[in-house]
């Protein structure tokens, strides 16, 4: 079946309050996507953002971003007023999240709502905590915990907690058992409102791609309430990091600092936390795309505490081995896997084994002019993409990219201005055999580098950009439609 989804983090969504939330404006986002013919909305990790705003390094890889909770569902609810609304300052760009407002202003407003939310709690909010408790209290604990010590790293906090020491965790969980329903709190408006914004693109035919990131942050509740699933020290420290080895893209490499796993210790009880991990996801979206799939096959190690990526050995990983233990635990998966990069023949024969589709990203053709990823050799059973959430947009790529592969690109796909050279790489991956092809809304928009959502081992600057208001027109859906008529890419 042909499908086409477009990539639109609910950061990005319009929204009077600084950053796009689960509310009005979502919904008015599926009804975009319907019009335009559009089987797919795939977003970033919905997780909480840490150190850098990044999704792919949160404080847990199971709860939602609070900050995508809809105010005015919370004025609906009586838990806020307009008024209070209104009062704080959230950032002053309808262009760009202003990181530092929102951690400045959301939480003291979201404590008001807390403050009335006490004195009522909803019936099924112990539900959900019940339903929810395998991963929820450790998280909420761990944020309680963090905000008394000033956010301050839980490496660093008094040993017994830092060890979970029974008595002291016992003692915490008295102490902070007010902040603790605050954090639970946060979370059951983000579920709520999240199952109801899937269910209403479901109903109107859209399914969602949600992102999981293969690592978890080292600071965060996943690995603070199991650290025996992770490779590090008697002391809890990592003993080697996450990243990707230099390459033609960056002279130093990626050096993203999440703690390893401990594939061997995974494997004795079965991928539990695996399994956890994904049936997790799988309620959460309808297909899953896992980040860095390479990484399961052999992944990159760098000694804790380097500066850089230059020094690292790659090691292997747990290969098929875990696959089948998920789809014995689990049954069939809708996964998407990100296989790329360097691909060694025993990557290529991982994805293959797996039964996977995995991607293939246009620039990258005529940035490398690797023939994988020229639309002429691709197979239906894999999923194409002009560009993803690390990429430049296209009218940015083609600004910065070399004369020569620019050329040989408007060559390749007959780019012309009157089309909208855009226009003329999206029309490349629509017409392509693929299955599936996705594009980013940015692109949709024929918005240039300034959109871009992120630059690769950079810190600041990033995961800012928010479509403007009014930015998914009629006259733009109906265009993209008529690519999806052409192309035989309208949902069936």
């Amino acid at each position: 079946m042909r499908n086409s989804g477009i990539l639109m983090h609910i950061s990005s969504l319009p929204s009077p309050y600084g950053i796009g939330t689960m509310g009005k404006e979502a919904r008015s986002f599926v009804d975009f996507l319907v019009q335009s013919a559009q089987k797919y909305w795939q977003v970033l990790p919905l997780c909480p953002t840490g150190n850098g705003d990044s999704p792919y390094q949160s404080f847990s890889g199971f709860a939602g971003n609070p900050y995508f909770i809809d105010l005015d569902y919370l004025c609906e609810e009586e838990l806020l007023t307009k008024e209070e609304c209104e009062s704080f300052v959230f950032g002053t760009s309808d262009k760009e999240v202003d990181y530092g407002a929102l951690y400045e202003n959301r939480y003291p407003l979201f404590h008001k709502a807390f403050a009335r939310f006490k004195k009522n709690i909803p019936e099924d909010f112990h539900a959900f905590c019940g339903k929810q408790e395998a991963w929820l209290s450790d998280y909420a604990l761990f944020m309680a915990l963090k905000d008394k010590h000033e956010g301050v790293a839980w490496s660093k906090w008094e040993k017994d907690l830092k060890t979970r020491e029974p008595q002291a965790i016992a003692e915490a969980k008295e102490e902070l058992k007010e902040e603790i329903c605050f954090w639970q709190m946060l979370q059951y408006f983000f579920y709520k409102q999240w199952f109801a914004l899937k269910a209403y693109a479901n109903r109107s035919g859209v399914e969602i791609i949600g992102d999981v990131p293969i690592y978890v942050a080292g600071d965060s509740a996943d690995v603070w309430a199991d650290p025996a699933q992770f490779y590090l020290d008697d002391n809890l420290d990592p003993i080697d990091v996450a990243g990707c080895p230099p390459d033609a893209f960056t002279a130093e490499g990626q050096l993203w600092g999440n703690p390893l796993f401990r594939w061997d210790t995974m494997k004795e009880d079965g991928f539990a936390w695996w399994k956890k991990r994904i049936a997790h996801m799988s309620v959460l979206y309808d297909v899953i795309r896992i980040d860095h799939f390479r990484g399961f096959d052999s992944y990159y190690a760098i000694p804790y505490g380097s500066v850089n990526a230059v020094r690292g050995e790659w090691r292997t990983g747990p290969g098929m081995d875990l696959f089948t233990a998920l789809k014995e635990g689990l049954g069939d998966l809708n996964i998407i896997v990100e296989d790329l990069g360097f691909l060694t023949p025993s990557v290529l024969q991982l994805v293959a084994d797996s039964g996977f589709p995995g991607m293939k990203l246009m620039q990258f053709a005529f940035d490398s002019r690797d023939g994988d990823y020229l639309p002429h050799n691709y197979q239906k059973h894999c999923v194409v993409y002009t560009g993803t959430h690390d990429n430049d947009t296209i009218l940015g790529w083609l600004k910065s990219a070399s004369k020569e592969s620019v050329a040989y690109a408007k060559e390749y796909m007959c780019l012309n201005e009157e089309e909208g050279y855009h226009w003329g790489m999206m029309r490349t991956a629509w017409a392509s055999v693929s299955n599936l092809a996705i594009v980013t809304m940015q692109d949709v928009l024929g918005l240039s580098g300034e959109a871009r959502m992120n630059v690769p081992s950079t810190l600041g600057g990033n995961w800012m950009w928010r479509m403007e208001q009014g930015g998914a027109t009629d006259d733009l859906a109906k265009k993209i439609k008529q690519y999806m008529n052409t192309y035989a890419r309208v949902p069936r």
